[in-house]
């Protein structure tokens, strides 16, 4: 069973605009090395809208073969159309990734009747297991509760979601409404804690980027019963979790990774640098986290 901490990985790229797969591999293995347990890739602090599809192809593909059945793979498979989408979702399947996570789709604000019908034709045509991703802040649309259990009761492969609409009442009601075996995971760091107590198995992370032993930690603890020392880790991060949404995410964590030397500092537009005030706050954040 997925759990734990997945870090939603960055896609470090050259000077050029390519994708850099010599550091994706080692950014790979260095999340192995220090605790993450699981990978997802393609998602958006993956900056997946600027990928084209074979790039969204290859980076999955690439997970899978570096993981080498390590840590789960969890590959970001959404688009606004259920056809790109299932192209997508095929790929990942046909490559042996453990997950797809699918967005509700973006712009077009379809109904919870129109995101019932995206997602369970999407479970009905490919056999992986399928988490849903809920991120109101990003595609102007909220799935429900209700939609969500509507989905899970009917549809065997689609095993959980990753909760970002930062309501901890949706997220306490889905918790009600499901069964112990749906996987709950957070999609704000903020709130790791808040989620896991009500049933949740874990978080779908940014700040695991920089700090993957601590959020490891921070879900292990909790899962493990030692709520304290959990609680104790959720309260320290919170500052640099705050920090990496002093811009659009993900332009703050790679910014970080940049300066920890991990990474060349490259986006594609429409994402940018820092503008240099955001970018003294965070260094100043990254020194006292002792990260640079």
């Amino acid at each position: 069973m997925l759990k734990g901490s997945i870090v939603a990985l960055v896609t470090p790229f050259d000077n050029d605009g390519s994708i850099n797969e010599k550091k994706f591999k080692q950014l790979v293995n260095w999340h192995i090395d220090k605790g993450s347990d699981g990978i997802l890739v393609c998602g958006t602090t993956g900056e997946s809208a600027t990928l084209t599809h074979d790039e969204h192809k290859r980076l999955i593909d690439l997970a899978v073969k570096e993981t080498a059945q390590r840590v789960p793979v969890v590959a970001g498979c959404g688009s606004n159309s259920t056809h790109e989408a299932l192209e997508l979702i095929e790929y990942a399947k046909k490559v042996k990734a453990d997950y797809a996570l699918v967005i509700t789709p973006y712009y077009n604000k379809p109904t919870q009747s129109g995101l019932y019908q995206h997602f369970k034709t999407i479970a009905d045509t490919v056999d992986i297991d399928i988490i849903i991703y809920n991120v109101p802040s990003r595609t102007g649309v909220n799935i429900s509760p209700e939609t969500v259990l509507r989905l899970y009761k009917d549809c065997r492969n689609i095993v959980g979601i990753k909760e970002a609409s930062g309501s901890l009442d949706q997220i306490t009601q889905i918790a009600s409404l499901v069964d112990e075996k749906f996987l709950l995971f957070s999609g704000s760091d903020e709130t790791i804690v808040p989620l896991l107590a009500v049933g949740g198995v874990g978080v779908i992370s940014v700040i695991a980027n920089i700090m993957p032993k601590e959020t490891h930690d921070l879900v292990t603890f909790f899962l493990e019963g030692k709520l304290k020392e959990s609680l104790k880790i959720q309260l320290y991060l919170y500052e640099i979790i705050k920090a990496m949404f002093l811009e659009t995410n993900p332009i703050p964590v790679k910014t970080s990774l940049s300066l920890m030397e991990m990474i060349d500092l490259n986006f594609r537009l429409p994402l940018c640098e820092m503008t240099p005030e955001n970018q003294g706050k965070l260094k100043s954040v990254l020194k006292k986290y002792k990260l640079i």
